[in-house]
């Protein structure tokens, strides 16, 4: 009986002093679904692709309680794709997210591949992506969709009164250069009832860029980036080494009842040996909780860059199983100007017509 008590009284100390230092959670999102492209290299196509909506994923997050307010954090984020079991970003682990720091009631302080203040405040402004998951803005150049900096750290302050910040340094961890590969981020976000809004801006002195796989640009600050003709696509020079890359975004949304009014604008400037050019996207949009399962959004995106114009309307249907089980619906529509092969995503090869056009059915389970 005696060693009965002292078990219980033993398993119960174990319990406790867990439950003190802290917790660990096991989570993920799986995204499957079929995509149909109307021209995709001069065919029609019809895949299955996973992670659009949400990037299909698992992860680990845990808090210690340190004492006086304090924690230790972490987050470890794996991506990867359903359709084959690969590796997401470029192969990496844990290529989503990556970091280790400290929470405290001044703020939060953490290092590691962590997602920019740009992502973080500007992501749920891109009206669009909250209709399809292929809504981002263009070759994603103004990172909105969801980007991340390497060797970072950032601090995030307390909310106060709504107000809240992030400033973040990520370094090049290169001995000859240690500006060149580096990148700052930063951003400020305010919330007030229905009210929302944010101002971000994010800078990388160093980064490459596809003109052509990105956005279906023909030329880029007159240089000759593939040459086309019908089908036939002879590359000529594709990848840019660019100098520096800076984003600014604005962004804001107010809701009334049930829907929401969401607007954003951003202002890339790139730099290439010397010369630079700018990128604008205007975007806008509409979501409504029509009843408590089903999401419905609408948005439209311009952008300008190199007189060159794009023209895309995204919509999505969004209708929830359980709380952990979704199924989704959405089009979107991309015209350019002459010149442009347009290209609605990344993994999309360009379209040889004036425009491409993709439906998708999908399926989301959150665990």
């Amino acid at each position: 009986m005696k060693g009965k008590i002292a078990l219980a009284a033993t398993a119960a100390s174990l319990v406790s002093l867990a439950h003190a230092q802290g917790s660990v959670t096991l989570y993920g999102i799986l995204d499957e679904g079929i995509t149909v492209v109307n021209n995709e290299g001069g065919s029609h196509n019809v895949k299955m692709e996973s992670g659009v909506y949400r990037g299909s994923r698992w992860g680990l997050s845990g808090t210690e309680d340190l004492g006086g307010g304090f924690n230790a954090v972490f987050k470890l984020e794996n991506g990867f794709s359903l359709d084959n079991g690969s590796l997401g970003q470029g192969g990496l682990m844990f290529g989503r997210q990556a970091y280790v720091g400290f929470s405290s009631p001044y703020g939060t302080l953490t290092f590691g591949r962590q997602y920019d203040a740009t992502t973080d405040f500007a992501w749920d402004f891109n009206v669009a992506a909250v209709a399809s998951g292929y809504g981002f803005h263009q070759g994603d150049l103004d990172r909105t969709l969801g980007d991340r900096l390497d060797n970072s750290v950032k601090y995030r302050t307390p909310d106060f009164h709504g107000l809240s910040a992030i400033a973040m340094y990520s370094f090049s961890n290169t001995p000859s250069d240690f500006h060149k590969g580096s990148a700052w981020s930063s951003g400020g976000f305010y919330e007030h009832g229905p009210f929302k809004a944010a101002v971000t801006y994010t800078y990388l002195a160093g980064t490459t860029f596809d003109p052509y796989a990105a956005m279906g640009m023909r030329t880029f600050m007159g240089r000759t980036v593939v040459i086309r003709q019908g089908d036939d696509v002879t590359p000529i020079e594709e990848s840019f080494a660019l100098d520096s890359l800076g984003t600014l975004g604005v962004g804001a949304s107010y809701a009334i009842g049930n829907v929401t009014l969401i607007g954003n604008l951003t202002n890339t400037r790139l730099k290439y040996q010397g010369d630079a050019t700018v990128m604008q996207v205007y975007e806008g949009g509409v979501t409504w909780q029509a009843t408590p399962a089903l999401l419905t959004a609408v948005a439209y995106q311009h952008t300008r860059f190199e007189g060159n114009k794009w023209h895309q309307v995204s919509a999505g249907a969004y209708y929830s199983l359980s709380k952990r089980t979704q199924m989704y619906a959405s089009v979107d529509y991309l015209k350019a100007s002459q010149g442009v092969d347009p290209v609605t995503a990344y993994d999309f090869a360009p379209s040889h017509v004036s425009w491409q056009g993709n439906a998708r059915v999908g399926i989301l389970h959150n665990f």
